[in-house]
């Protein structure tokens, strides 16, 4: 009975970290996190 329950409690908490990463009211937040390697390194090349 209490594997049953932990089992969908990680299921629950599993797919509520699925939803949020692939909301579309994420997707500005995550774009900018992929360009900050890239930002930086044009930062560090430019005198």
């Amino acid at each position: 009975m209490l594997s049953g329950i932990v089992t969908s409690l990680l299921l629950l908490l599993f797919l509520l970290g699925w939803g949020w990463a692939w909301s579309p009211r994420r997707k500005a937040d995550f774009d900018a996190a992929a360009r900050l390697a890239i930002d930086e390194d044009v930062r560090e090349d430019r005198p």
